[in-house]
């Protein structure tokens, strides 16, 4: 019998998670999240919402296991609004904890924030890797945050990129992303626009990653053949798109029962505007060759990501091995015999 009597727990923080898995690693664990997915081969449930009326806010606990990597995670997210004006802390944070299946020990626990920006923005890629056109050149990113730079980050992985815009409505939001992503892309200027309009209409791929609360992207901005990975809407009552976009496209989920309620469709579902028979399927139906994403180059695809908790329990057993072999974080004995 194997001994983990003596076994530590491995605490990251988010210094320390950075930059021990590529954007393409973190593409390729992401899409096998979803083929796990779409074989069936995991055991989630839709993320679960705390709400306090007391605070503008919530919590949400994702906890999830998959086949391959044989592995189980769960992660406890903190949504505040008031952090930064208040307590100068993010908006959004969160804390993942690693478990070895068998035995349910804790291998690592990890600050989710870094994990979590770049896993969104694989979740954008790997969609625009199955679902964009092959000659799609031109990215227009939606957004100008932290989730934002792992969009960009993932998203030059998967198509060589001859344009990429960026809109916020911050001046200053702006100035600051390109100050710090542009340098690390020589390929493309970044184009940073507080006009939302310019920003979106004529791009291939449209990567939408705000937290609005109604349809900020209107219709007539998208042409046929484009790609929209909408990231944002992770919540009840979020919207990004105007909903006569959905009408035009072919809707993909990463998770049907978790999209119904906190996805890009959960307004216009509520609404009755459309029906789950407008979604076309999963994406995982589609990395497993169930279904086909694109049909032609005029198809309008769109992606409603949420986030599921796959994607951090396919993820996170490569950013333990990594930290591992580089002996960073700390080591603690977290469980008592």
């Amino acid at each position: 019998m194997e001994n983990w009597a003596n076994r530590k727990t491995l605490i990251l923080g988010r210094s320390e998670m950075i930059g021990l898995v590529t954007p393409k690693e973190y593409n390729d664990c992401v899409e096998q999240a979803y083929r796990m997915h779409g074989e069936g081969r995991y055991y989630m449930d839709p993320k679960g919402h705390i709400v306090l009326d007391r605070f503008p806010g919530e919590w949400e606990a994702m906890p999830s296991y998959i086949e391959e990597p044989h592995a189980a995670a769960c992660k406890w997210v903190s949504i505040r609004e008031w952090n930064r004006e208040r307590f100068n802390l993010p908006t959004v944070f969160s804390i993942l904890i690693y478990t070895h299946p068998e035995t349910g020990f804790p291998l690592a626990i990890v600050d989710g924030s870094y994990h979590t920006v770049m896993r969104t923005g694989a979740a954008a890629a790997v969609s625009t890797k199955w679902m964009a056109r092959e000659d799609a050149r031109t990215l227009a990113i939606v957004g100008a945050g932290h989730m934002a730079e792992g969009a960009l980050a993932t998203c030059n992985v998967v198509r060589p990129w001859k344009e990429v815009r960026i809109w916020s409505r911050g001046q200053d939001t702006l100035d600051h992303f390109v100050k710090e992503q542009q340098p690390k892309y020589d390929s493309f200027e970044i184009r940073p626009s507080t006009n939302l309009e310019e920003t979106v209409r004529g791009a291939d791929v449209v990567v939408t990653i705000t937290p609005a609360r109604g349809p900020i992207v209107k219709n007539e901005w998208i042409s046929p053949g484009t790609h929209i990975a909408a990231v944002g809407a992770d919540k009840k009552g979020d919207q990004e798109l105007e909903r006569e976009i959905l009408k035009r496209a072919r809707i993909f989920v990463d998770d049907i029962r978790q999209c119904r309620t906190d996805g890009e469709i959960n307004v216009p579902l509520s609404e009755g505007f459309i029906t789950e028979d407008d979604v076309a399927g999963e994406i995982g139906e589609v990395i497993t060759g169930r279904k086909k994403g694109r049909t032609s180059d005029d198809d309008i695809t769109l992606f409603d990501s949420t986030g599921i908790a796959l994607q951090d329990s396919a993820t996170v057993p490569l950013e333990y091995e990594r930290a591992v072999a580089a002996g960073v974080g700390i080591e603690k004995k977290m469980i008592s015999t």
